[in-house]
C-alpha cells in the first residue's frame, strides 16, 4: 500500500431500519407526543383546502395520518 493511503472502511451491514427507514405512526418513539411547527402548518393548510375542521390536540402520529389523508383528498404531496 502507498504510504499516505489508507484503505476505506466498509460500511457496516444494514440493520433491518436501515433496509425500510419508514416505520407506521403507531410504533414511532415521539409518535404520542403534540404535533411539530411544522406539521401543524401544513395541517392546517390541508384542512383549509379540504373543508374540515383543524384539530390542533393531534398527536405526531395522528398528524401523519391525517397528513396523508388529506393529501389524498386533495390531491397534494403526489409526484407527477
Amino acid at each position: 500500500m502507498e504510504r499516505g493511503k489508507e484503505e476505506p472502511e466498509s460500511a457496516p451491514a444494514p440493520t433491518p431500519a436501515m433496509q425500510n427507514p419508514e416505520k407506521p405512526p403507531e410504533e414511532w418513539a415521539t409518535g404520542a407526543e403534540p404535533m411539530t411547527g411544522p406539521q401543524r402548518s401544513y395541517l392546517q393548510t390541508l384542512c383549509r383546502e379540504a373543508g374540515e375542521e383543524f384539530n390542533e390536540k393531534l398527536t405526531k402520529a395522528e398528524a401523519s395520518k391525517k397528513i396523508d389523508e388529506l393529501q389524498t383528498k386533495t390531491g397534494r404531496g403526489q409526484t407527477r
